[in-house]
């Protein structure tokens, strides 16, 4: 009898201790320390991509905000249904930054870009001094044949389709390099037609693996998504999804999620229209924390209601009572991340190069 007493006062003793060791867990990885943690991981990585050489790769500037070889700059013809595309294979080689005049009727042009080599690639070479001041490109100066190109641009993929009134498909993957190293790689993919709307998706990946992606879509389902992560996890991630239905012109709130490190926000619709947002910690339900979200610009067509894009706020109640906007728990960093994702939306300086050669290809072939 002695030993089963024994025994059973050591059962509730471990019972009392598991129970208490599960409660520190708990406390220990609450919705609001686990934010804070979060909001310091992204911080940390933000930092690294606004300092690092593949950022200042995104700032540079287009080359001329009025130019682009996508649909719009080709000549009227006649409307069918034909597509025409430019492909790798079409502008495979190494081209050199080479300044070279040439005559053409009664008038001297120049020609900026040389093909001085075979490649199964588009390997784009120029001068960074040429590269980072992209209003100086296509202008030529004596003291040009002295810079060195060291500014490379490797394309892997490019595939451009397009109809001057149906619309264009493209895609096109890169890496850049500069004076012998590696800033990172740039994928870009845009469409746009009258049955699918326009799409668009960029994503730029850092050597240190840092990667930030950016899509946005419209259509009758429009969908926006900002996503940072680094090698390991995803450190924030907002997504918006609206629906156009054909008995409503309007764009509905379909989902709406935001993520931190491990804590997940979602809105999406109940019984009678959107439910208040949820609160998930690694996956499982809190259920003593609350989140209000607040629209603060009104539109009569939302397909991008996102703290990104200064349209949105969430305030969180978390299980302490305590309160806090998302705004106040990212402090600096959210002008970083703003900053971030406006440069590489507007990133088209390798762009702009790359498809004004493949255009000056397509028309003289």
């Amino acid at each position: 009898m002695k030993t089963f007493n024994y025994f059973m006062v050591m059962l509730a003793i471990s019972i009392i201790t598991w129970s208490c060791s599960n409660n520190e867990i708990s406390n220990e990885a609450s919705v609001k320390t686990s934010m804070e943690t979060g909001v310091i991981e992204l911080s940390t990585s933000l930092n690294a991509i606004a300092n690092s050489e593949g950022y200042q790769v995104l700032s540079i500037s287009s080359i001329n905000e009025n130019t682009s070889s996508k649909v719009l700059s080709i000549s009227p013809l006649v409307i069918d249904s034909t597509f025409s595309s430019i492909v790798l294979a079409d502008i495979a080689g190494v081209w050199d930054y080479k300044a070279i005049s040439y005559k053409k009727g009664p008038s001297m042009y120049m020609r900026y870009f040389t093909k001085t080599a075979v490649s199964d690639k588009m390997v784009l070479r120029l001068p960074e001094e040429k590269a980072k001041r992209p209003k100086i490109l296509f202008q030529f100066t004596p003291t040009d044949t002295l810079l060195a190109n060291n500014y490379v641009i490797s394309l892997s993929k490019y595939d451009y389709k397009f109809n001057r009134f149906l619309g264009w498909d493209y895609k096109m993957a890169s890496t850049i390099n500069i004076k012998a190293v590696d800033a990172g790689a740039l994928n870009i993919q845009s469409s746009s037609s009258k049955a699918s709307g326009y799409k668009y998706a960029s994503e730029f990946i850092f050597t240190d693996g840092n990667k930030i992606n950016t899509s946005y879509s419209t259509g009758d389902t429009a969908i926006s998504i900002y996503s940072i992560s680094n090698a390991v996890k995803n450190l924030y991630e907002e997504k918006f999804t609206a629906i156009k239905t054909s008995t409503d012109n309007k764009h509905r709130e379909r989902l709406y999620t935001l993520t931190v490190g491990d804590v997940k926000i979602v809105r999406e619709p109940g019984k009678n229209g959107l439910d208040s947002a949820k609160v998930y910690l690694k996956g499982v339900l809190q259920l003593n924390s609350k989140v209000e979200i607040i629209d603060i610009v009104a539109s009569t067509d939302p397909t991008d209601n996102s703290v990104i894009q200064k349209k949105r706020e969430l305030k969180i109640t978390f299980d302490d009572g305590t309160s806090k906007t998302m705004t106040e728990l990212l402090g600096t960093s959210v002008d970083l991340i703003r900053q971030i994702f406006a440069t590489l939306r507007q990133s088209t300086f390798a762009v702009d190069i790359v498809d004004a050669i493949a255009w000056d290809v397509y028309k003289n072939k």
